[in-house]
């Protein structure tokens, strides 16, 4: 049986009295792509930490690649790439030194890291910028370099929270386009956590999270009915986009 590149069920969190998280539950699918929708507060990037074990949920459980995160961490964050939406790469290195110091931490040897840096360099389109400073990078660049990063390690599934924060418009749907891209060419998984209703399409897999809450999932097509899905979003949450 093909096992669901990340399985969430009835995940609750709790920052002291204030529930951040209240039974989420969730599956993003072998080679799918998952928009995780709701405003800043919603709890996307909570959840986020939540799979990538910078906090421990109290209840429920998360799988990834079929191996729960509780019982077997280990081999459930190996599965894992992660684009926060912070910048992970340090700026005064290059782009490869920065992907170099990445697959060190995944454990790859110097000589299996070097044909995999020119791997994930030619699948984000940077292969010409390996040698420049990070901070020599565009904003989309940047982005691009940090995707690389998250797959350095052949993931299933990568996990990108608010990846667009601060792009432009062009650059913006270049990280888009790249992300549906690596899925339809490497199989990979992705959960794409986001506020923008334009990077959504009708036959995307779709979450809406709520205050803490999951308030539909189903096809972005079925969610946004005849009325679009900016109208069905506001009649779901009550908020204004």
């Amino acid at each position: 049986m093909v096992t669901a590149a990340l399985e969430i069920d009835q995940v609750n969190h709790r920052f002291g009295r204030f529930q951040a998280l209240k039974e989420v539950s969730l599956i993003v699918p072998r080679g799918g792509f998952t928009a995780l929708l709701g405003v800043n507060g919603a709890g996307k990037t909570t959840l986020f930490s939540l799979i990538t074990r910078l906090y421990n949920n109290s209840t429920g459980s998360i799988r990834v690649a079929g191996y729960d995160l509780r019982r077997e961490p280990m081999q459930a964050l190996a599965r894992l790439g992660v684009v926060f939406q912070s910048r992970a790469m340090d700026a005064d290195l290059t782009v490869r030194q920065n992907l170099a110091y990445h697959a060190s931490l995944h454990g790859i040897s110097r000589q299996d890291a070097a044909g995999r840096i020119e791997e994930v360099l030619s699948q984000v389109g940077l292969v010409g910028k390996s040698a420049d400073r990070v901070s020599a990078l565009s904003g989309g660049q940047q982005r691009r370099a940090e995707i690389a990063r998250a797959l350095i390690h052949r993931p299933d599934i990568l996990l990108l929270d608010e990846a667009t924060v601060g792009l432009d418009v062009k650059s913006r749907a270049e990280v888009l386009e790249l992300t549906r891209r690596l899925i339809a060419e490497n199989g990979v998984s992705a959960l794409w956590a986001t506020h923008i209703m334009d990077e959504i399409q009708p036959d995307d897999d779709l979450v809406i999270l709520h205050q803490g809450q999951v308030l539909r999932r189903g096809s972005a097509a079925d969610i946004a009915g005849r009325q679009g899905l900016t109208q069905a979003f506001l009649d779901l949450t009550g908020v204004a986009v």
